[in-house]
């Protein structure tokens, strides 16, 4: 919830709900209050708690960017989805689907070592988009390879709200902690057991 707006900023006022991220770097929201760029948040969409809420915008604008503003797929191509029951490949797979795209899933929990054996099934013309670093990419003359840094946007947030609005996009919220567990969480992100889907830590009072 929006305590205070900028002078400068007028698209949101106090009370408003938000989703979204705090700057590009995607850091300082491990707390009660953080400052947040205007523009990299949007009106929370009211089908998604805030616990759901908190889950999407950077895993659903990365699925986003990955598939259409990097990977420029259209409809009736074919995607293949490395990781696709994890957080992002998750929301890739709904994104692709509602698309139109004919998708490929593969699951594995070692999803990188997919990246080079996938990338000799690329036919010619295709593209491998990817946010994991990978040094260096392979290399194929007539298959375009792509690194990108997700960059979370009120008009992204907002495209990805209307798909939540109407019911084509499923939060997946995994494992929920308190805020004083945030050490826990990162011990998560860095291996220790958890449930399937986004780690969401959540404020009391």
């Amino acid at each position: 919830m929006v305590e205070e707006a900028g002078p400068s900023v007028g698209e949101f006022k106090k009370g408003d709900e938000i989703y979204g991220v705090t700057n590009p770097q995607f850091c300082g929201a491990n707390a009660q209050y953080a400052v947040a760029h205007a523009n990299m948040v949007a009106l929370r969409p009211s089908r998604l708690s805030h616990v759901e809420a908190a889950s999407a915008p950077v895993i659903a604008v990365t699925a986003w960017q990955m598939l259409f503003e990097y990977g420029n797929a259209k409809p009736n191509q074919t995607v293949m989805i490395l990781g696709a029951a994890g957080n992002v490949g998750a929301y890739a797979v709904q994104l692709a689907v509602n698309a139109g795209l004919q998708v490929i899933g593969v699951v594995g929990s070692k999803d990188i070592e997919y990246v080079e054996r996938s990338y000799s099934v690329l036919k010619s013309g295709g593209a491998l988009v990817s946010v994991v670093s990978i040094d260096p990419m392979p290399e194929r003359p007539e298959v375009r390879s792509v690194f990108f840094y997700a960059e979370v946007s009120t008009e992204r947030l907002n495209h990805i709200s209307r798909l939540f609005y109407g019911g084509q996009l499923t939060p997946q919220v995994g494992t929920l902690l308190p805020l004083d567990d945030v050490r826990t969480a990162h011990e998560m992100l860095a291996g220790a057991p958890h449930k399937r889907g986004k780690i969401v830590l959540e404020v009391n009072g």
